[in-house]
């Protein structure tokens, strides 16, 4: 089987052959009045000439080495670019030589051999060094060759202007680096010294092992303060067990004691004392020689009390706060008031040897944090002086590339040289002859046609093949029923399957199970089959349908709804009666009259159209036709309408809402795209029309007897052949 596009093509070669031919036969006689109206093509000269890369003088600069290293990787555009032309252009006109540069690049040609840039072959091998090869085509040899000499001197030029701007592009960019690289190099050096200055003392410090000796230092002093402080707690708690008083109250006692107003004080406050003992054996608490006594008593108390406050003030609360305990702590004798003093210079001694360990354990750790910070400050110095360092560099290798390229400036050569004349030479005639013309004009002329036959092709939107048909529903998502083939034509009627053993009828039975399924638990009645133009087999698709629902056993009834055309009932051996044209209400009101059994075909009733009629819609609109449809609902297991195409009126619409459900017939080399998208993008819009599915009529598939017809035909030699044969 041929490819779709094959089968499309061959279809529409032979509705559009004549366009083909008549393109072919269009071409190729412009191409034979072409070859004939030839004019002999006149002599033509080429001048070739050769550049090669110029060995440059010794250079200096490393920059004038590699822009000469570059001139060797030139390309043909690059020789033929509009500067060359230009110059070229100039140079040709100062001799008397009228030539535009759009007019030499015309004629001109250049060739690059170049082993940087030229791929090595079997047939060419990779040159050994650069050639450019310049040449131009004229009639005139003369002109030729001054032509190609004048575009050599031009590349040459071009050549040394190239270097020449390309030194000047690199010394405008390295002046413009070298500010900002300067000023880079001046901020980075500015930060190493505000580093220094801040942080220098203190690593100069600890590279030097001063830090470390400090430490070392303050560890060993307050070991020593801290055996000394042992040796005056130890005294301490010697003088505190001896006497009784904690260093405070060693203080008070010896102040006191020495104090000569409390001695006196003290002394009137025992004689007060003993006074009033003696009276007491005589005279009652409340005599005024006792009052005054107790009075003169607490007059010395407050006395005590303020002079203690002014002997031992400055220290707040002081620890002698009764009479009794500050008479008590005065009369210290003269050996424990030295112990006392001992005590409270002990004391003090260790005050003052604590303070030295506080002081030293706070030194000895700020020592010890500057230690530990040591090695970061130290990786930051040499951060700064990294960068002071790779600026510097960068700094120098400007200053340095800088003056290589002023030096180089001086140097600057042309990177071509010219190492051939133009050297002139005539060509070969290369105008095509009258029978390459013409044949070169066939070949055209035949893609001329084939092309107009395929343009018009596709210009044609009905569908030819089965293949284009199938891909348009699937694109729609519209199910396909079934697949009819090419039924035989024997007669001026329908193709109908009236044979009982006809190999087509299974194909029709396929669609009636397809019809079946769409009706689930509940089977399809009333079915209406249309098509959305004529001659897409909707009248065949109906009968044979219905043919094959009756050989199924089923009680079949096919109503022919199309009153736009006559009646095939003939195909089917059925009369047509004559006065149902005349009265056709009449006529599809009497049931018994308009529904006849067909002879051939057991179970199959047919109600035949009452023929073409001026008011058909009004008819199938009618009370008669619905009581029509609702009788063959009760009394068929199918009924079957067959209706008019969609393209000619809307009589199937007019039935669909009596039915369940809605047919439609498609056929290749008759269905129309435009037309066929239109419909079905109608009928699933829709939701009154319940649209079952397409039916593809006429298509070319094969067609074989099935298992259970092989035999038969087997034994009847006498059997028609192309009931058996498969349909292209």
């Amino acid at each position: 089987m041929a490819p779709p596009f094959v089968k499309r093509y061959l279809i529409s070669l032979e509705r559009h052959k004549w366009a083909g031919l008549i393109g072919f036969a269009l071409v190729s006689g412009l191409s034979g009045l072409a070859a004939a109206l030839q004019s002999p093509t006149p002599d033509s000269y080429q001048a070739r000439g050769i550049l090669t890369y110029s060995t440059p003088p010794d250079t200096f600069s490393a920059v004038g080495a590699a822009l000469q290293e570059q001139g060797q990787t030139v390309s043909k555009e690059i020789l033929l670019s509009e500067n060359v032309l230009s110059l070229t252009s100039k140079r040709l006109a100062e001799q008397q030589i009228d030539l535009k540069p759009k007019d030499i690049l015309t004629d001109a040609r250049v060739s690059v051999e170049s082993p940087l840039i030229e791929p090595a072959s079997k047939d060419k091998p990779k040159p050994t060094s650069f050639r450019a090869i310049v040449s131009y085509q004229d009639t005139d040899p003369t002109q030729a060759a001054t032509v190609t000499n004048a575009l050599m001197d031009a590349m040459v030029e071009q050549s040394r202007q190239f270097n020449t701007q390309q030194l000047d592009r690199v010394v405008q960019n390295l002046n413009q680096i070298l500010p900002k690289v300067d000023q880079e190099l001046r901020q980075a050096e500015q930060r190493l010294e505000q580093f220094v200055r801040k942080e220098g003392t203190a690593i100069q410090t600890a590279e030097s092992g001063s830090l470390l000796s400090a430490l070392t230092s303050s560890q060993a002093q307050q070991r020593q303060i801290r055996l000394q402080l042992a040796g005056v707690e130890a005294q301490i708690l010697s003088l505190e067990s001896r006497l009784g008083l904690s260093p405070d109250e060693a203080y008070a006692a010896s102040a006191l004691s020495a104090d000569p107003i409390i001695a006196d004080l003290r002394v009137r406050i025992y004689g007060a004392e003993q006074q009033r003992l003696l009276l007491s054996n005589t005279l009652r608490p409340d005599h005024p020689s006792m009052v005054d006594l107790q009075n003169q008593l607490n007059s010395f108390d407050q006395l005590l009390q303020a002079r203690v406050n002014e002997v031992i003030g400055g220290r707040g609360t002081h620890p002698l706060q009764a009479s009794a305990t500050i008479r008590q702590a005065s009369s210290l004798d003269p050996a424990r008031q030295s112990l006392a003093s001992n005590l409270v210079g002990l004391q003090t001694q260790r005050d003052v040897q604590q303070q030295q360990l506080n002081n030293l354990v706070q030194a000895e750790q700020g020592l010890r944090q500057d230690y530990a910070s040591i090695p970061n400050k130290q990786l930051e110095q040499q951060r700064f002086q990294q960068q002071v360092t790779l600026k510097q560099t960068y700094y120098d290798q400007i200053q340095a590339r800088l003056a290589d390229a002023n030096l180089a400036q001086e140097e600057a050569v042309g990177s071509l040289v010219v190492v051939q004349p133009a050297q002139t030479e005539q060509l070969p005639s290369q105008g095509l002859t009258s029978l390459a013309i013409l044949l070169v004009g066939s070949g055209v002329g035949l893609l001329v046609g084939a092309g107009l036959v395929l343009l018009l092709g596709s210009l044609d939107s009905t569908f030819y093949t089965l293949e284009d048909l199938q891909a348009a529903l699937r694109e729609e998502e519209v199910p396909v029923l079934g697949i009819l083939p090419i039924l035989p034509d024997e007669a001026a009627h329908l193709p109908v399957l009236d044979a009982a053993d006809s190999v087509y009828l299974e194909f029709y039975e396929r669609l009636r199970g397809s019809l079946r399924r769409l009706g689930g638990g509940k089977a399809l009645k009333l079915i209406l089959i249309t098509s959305t133009l004529g001659a897409e087999g909707k009248s065949v698709t109906a009968y044979n349908l219905a043919i094959a629902s009756a050989r199924a056993g089923k009680r079949t009834l096919l109503i022919e709804a199309n009153l736009r055309a006559p009646s095939e009932a003939e195909a089917l051996k059925l009369a047509v009666d004559p006065e149902s044209s005349t009265d056709p209400l009449r006529y599809y009101g009497n049931l018994g009259d308009c529904i006849r059994l067909v002879p051939n075909v057991e179970n199959l009733y047919l109600v035949p159209s009452a023929g073409v009629q001026r008011h058909a819609a009004a008819i199938l609109e009618s009370s008669e036709m619905r009581r029509l449809l609702e009788d063959a609902r009760g009394r068929f297991d199918l009924v079957i309408l067959d209706t008019p195409s969609l393209s000619r009126c809307n009589d199937a619409l007019l039935l669909e809402p009596y039915t369940d459900g809605l047919a439609l017939v498609t056929r290749p080399g008759y269905t129309e795209a435009g037309l066929l998208n239109e419909t079905l993008q109608e009928f699933i819009a829709s939701e009154q029309i319940r649209f079952l599915g397409a039916v593809v009529n006429a298509a070319e598939i094969p067609v074989q007897a099935p298992e259970y017809l092989a035999a038969d035909f087997a034994e009847k030699p006498e059997a028609e052949p192309e009931k058996m044969q498969i349909l292209p």
